[in-house]
């Protein structure tokens, strides 16, 4: 049988704990009568509510879409040669310009200088025989008006004339071709444009058939890009090519800060990808000081539209049940929610069709906290901006 504890032990265990919880009241009672009481507004109600606002100005909205593009030239040529023989000469260097014309490279001619002799030899010996062929028919037609020779003679020999006649047509186009041949071993420039590397050095031998060109001239000044647009933004598109065939066309580089050129839309696409349901564009830049590179990815920015319109921070509109709405900020620094009818946007920047005039000012910042009627505190304001 256990004994119990005696009632002095639990009084030496209760005191501690009493005066522990005394402390602790008195503690709390001395925060509460010293910590300061919450500021009141003006009027005794709750603190203003600070918001960051944005004027709303009237400027001319220029709507552009976005879209990656490459660079891609107008023309490039691989420079191949025509015919076979050792490469005496590149008259280009490596990155240099050259003009539609220019000679490039020059392939041995003297193999070729033979063969135009021979055919020109070819030429001179048959012309000869058909002058010959041609003297003895007139002989023969007067001979045999006076029966001296028989019409199976005279008819012999008009054949053998037929016959020079069309050798002459052959021997002409041997001549021809020797000379085309022989033309072939001068390789000019077909287009105006920059030289690429070379890939054959002089005194090797090159024939028509390699697979490697000699070089490569590639077109950049005008030069183009291709981008491509999703199928939702065609209509818009086709509606301002028809109302300005020249839409201006803005490449920007990889990072959107610095702008790299201005251009032209030239031509859209026959057809919709029905694998990415995108069309392709083409817009053409003039590229004077070559600051777009062939096959460089550029950002595109397609101008579709431009109108004057009230013009406001993307961040001020909400949507919600009834539509899209923004919180309007009165003289007396009160909130007032507005309904509002969106425009075209760009962007950061939207249109307000309806529900808003230019110079009134809209919460861009601490839109959560807001409601109607609610006083707010302005801490901060976006100057105006004006239309690019």
């Amino acid at each position: 049988m256990s004994a119990s504890t005696p009632p002095s032990s639990r009084r030496r265990f209760a005191t501690p704990l009493l005066i522990a919880a005394g402390v602790g009241l008195a503690a709390i009672a001395a925060w509460k009568l010293l910590s300061p009481a919450p500021a009141a507004g003006p009027s005794g109600g709750p603190q203003p509510t600070p918001v960051r606002v944005a004027t709303a100005t009237q400027e001319d909205l220029v709507v552009r879409l976005k879209a990656l593009g490459t660079v891609t030239p107008l023309h490039t040529v691989s420079i191949r040669s025509r015919v076979d023989g050792e490469l005496l000469r590149l008259a280009f260097s490596e990155g240099q310009h050259v003009t539609a014309g220019e000679l490039l490279a020059e392939i041995d001619p003297r193999p070729f200088q033979v063969q135009l002799s021979r055919a020109l030899g070819t030429q001179q010996q048959n012309l000869a025989e058909l002058d010959n062929a041609e003297s003895q028919l007139k002989r023969f037609a007067e001979l045999q008006s006076k029966h001296f020779v028989s019409a199976q003679d005279l008819s012999d020999q008009q054949s053998k004339v037929r016959q020079l006649q069309g050798r002459r047509q052959t021997d002409q186009a041997a001549v021809d071709e020797a000379r085309l041949q022989l033309q072939y071993t001068r390789i000019t420039a077909p287009v105006a444009g920059r030289m690429g590397l070379r890939n054959v050095d002089v005194g090797n031998l090159v024939r028509s058939g390699d697979t490697e060109p000699l070089a490569t001239i590639t077109q950049t000044t005008p030069i183009s890009v291709l981008f491509t647009v999703p199928e939702p933004d065609l209509p818009a598109v086709v509606a301002a090519a028809r109302a300005n065939p020249r839409l201006t066309v803005e490449a920007w580089d990889r990072e959107e800060r610095t702008a790299l050129g201005d251009g032209v839309l030239s031509s859209l696409d026959n057809r919709i990808d029905t694998a990415t349901g995108t069309l392709k564009l083409r817009a053409q830049f003039a590229n004077t000081d070559e600051s777009l590179f062939p096959n460089q990815f550029v950002n595109v920015r397609l101008q579709v539209s431009s109108s004057d319109a009230v013009v406001i921070p993307n961040a001020a509109v909400q949507f919600g049940s009834k539509g899209s709405y923004v919180y309007v900020i009165a003289a007396d620094d009160t909130a007032s929610l507005r309904t509002v009818v969106l425009g075209p946007a760009d962007g950061e920047r939207v249109s307000v069709r309806e529900g808003l005039k230019a110079g009134e000012r809209v919460v861009v910042e601490g839109i959560d906290g807001l409601r109607e009627g609610a006083k707010v505190e302005v801490v901060e304001q976006d100057p105006p901006r004006t239309g690019a």
